[in-house]
């Protein structure tokens, strides 16, 4: 029933080959060296001209969020000026509709 045939093995003359391995690591380690310096100095620029104390902490939380998202993709130096430009604006007008929203309610408490 269980058969078993025996296969004699024939072996070709040996094939050789260079391989060449390239690291990716230090390649990576430079792009996140890069890409930290290129979020820290436009972090630095957006927070420098708005001397608004209130926008300090969304807007590095639009740097980290747009750093997340632009680090998956395949060109994160091109892609993290574009996404923390749009990640900010919307943090700005996050902030101003609080402080709108916050005079509001606090005209309606102090009337009631």
């Amino acid at each position: 029933m269980n058969q078993t045939k025996k296969l004699p093995a024939r072996f070709r003359p040996e094939t050789q080959f260079e391989l060449r391995l390239t690291p990716a690591v230090p390649f990576r380690a430079n792009l996140e060296s890069e890409f930290e310096q290129l979020k820290n100095r436009l972090l630095a620029e957006r927070l420098a001209a708005p001397a608004k104390p209130e926008l300090t902490a969304p807007l590095r939380r639009a740097a980290n969020e747009a750093a997340a998202i632009a680090w998956v993709s395949l060109f994160p130096l091109l892609v993290f000026p574009a996404l923390f430009e749009e990640k900010s604006q919307a943090a700005e007008r996050q902030v101003r509709r609080q402080a709108r929203i916050y005079e509001h309610t606090r005209e309606l408490v102090v009337t009631a």
